[in-house]
């Protein structure tokens, strides 16, 4: 690990600067009434639902929350650690390793639950912070995750700190240290022998890629393979696919040994494809007997990842017909990842010092 950054050196005597880190979050516990807390908070947002106010009500406290939460505690009980929730466990590692690398305060934040992101920039504010470096732990830009941090972030800080100043970091997917840090833990978890390395992200409805495309140049055809299109700065499909490319290429895996797919579908709508279930049912068909698959839409292992593909996908996959299936673990606190946040933290702090 390098030593502390020595970004500290340059703060102004009238100005200190801090770090939140930001992820999705967790409920309290695995107790059904903490579970229904948390997923009304989170399927209520209308960047994750929608719908206008009243039909998203409908859908979500009227039916989703109804049936969904004692099966969901279910589902965190088999990843719930000692320490807590994973999602939250690492992240909070990721704080503590960064923390150890520069001299600014460091801090985290959940989009949904706690702690919140108020809490985290109350937190810092406290210590006297007044510029914030917000990260967004998410790779690619969606509305469901980055926009609604942002917009979040934006309506706390107007409301309760309007003197704090906010930098917000973007998304990497396509970066080369960003790149280089994931292809290098791939590159260390693939098994020997695997007939196809699968590429699951996280899914979002078809109509999220269009209303988050202020050119409107998104097609969801043949645009996400040009070398360029305006949308892309803004189309989470084509991030996917990118970051995908980008891997492989640094991998030297041939396009034939790889494929991409999206999980976690929700609702009756039409959601980007192909569809990561539907996918772990017909690749032993097609004689993919030995699968690795690795869900970098997620840097810190959480439900999503440990239960979903881990536990039910490999289920999926092995009844189907398949013989061996190896999940490959999210970056996590890994030493080089913690490198990459630290690199892309002091790109936006030194941005303060610009104004």
């Amino acid at each position: 690990m390098q030593q502390k950054s020595q970004i500290s050196n340059l703060e102004s005597p009238i100005s200190k600067k801090g770090i939140l880190l930001v992820n999705l979050g967790s409920p309290k516990s695995t107790k059904v009434e903490d579970v229904k807390e948390y997923l009304d908070e989170f399927l209520m947002d209308e960047r994750v639902i929608d719908y206008r106010w009243f039909f998203r009500s409908l859908l979500v406290r009227g039916i989703i929350l109804r049936t969904r939460p004692p099966k969901s505690a279910e589902a965190y009980k088999t990843v719930w650690t000692d320490e807590g929730s994973p999602l939250i466990v690492i992240t909070k590692k990721i704080q503590q390793k960064l923390q150890k690398l520069v001299d600014v305060p460091v801090e985290i934040g959940m989009r949904y639950a706690e702690p919140s992101i108020k809490t985290g920039v109350q937190k810092l504010v406290d210590q006297g912070v007044t510029e914030i470096v917000l990260f967004p732990l998410y790779p690619q830009y969606a509305m469901s995750t980055t926009e609604t941090v942002v917009e979040k972030a934006e309506e706390i800080r107007k409301k309760f700190f309007p003197n704090v100043k906010i930098n917000y970091v973007q998304p990497f997917y396509n970066r080369d240290i960003y790149i280089d840090c994931l292809s290098e833990s791939i590159r260390e978890k693939l098994p020997d022998n695997f007939d196809a390395l699968q590429f699951s992200y996280h899914g979002v409805p078809e109509r999220h890629i269009y209303k988050t495309d202020p050119t409107k140049t998104c097609n969801l055809n043949d645009c996400c393979s040009r070398d360029y299109n305006p949308s892309h700065n803004f189309c989470y499909r084509h991030q996917c696919f990118k970051t995908t490319e980008l891997v492989l290429e640094k991998l030297n895996l041939p396009k034939e040994k790889a494929l991409v797919t999206f999980q976690s579908r929700l609702g009756k709508d039409k959601w980007i494809e192909p569809y990561t279930d539907e996918t772990l049912e017909n690749l032993p068909k097609k004689g993919v007997k030995n699968l690795a698959i690795v869900c970098p839409a997620f840097v810190s292992d959480c439900l999503e990842t440990l239960e979903e593909i881990s536990v039910e996908g490999r289920e999926e996959f092995l009844h189907a017909g398949g013989e061996n299936f190896h999940y490959i673990p999210c970056l996590n606190d890994e030493d080089r990842w913690i490198e990459v946040v630290k690199t892309l933290c002091e790109e936006k702090l030194s941005e303060f010092y610009l104004v």
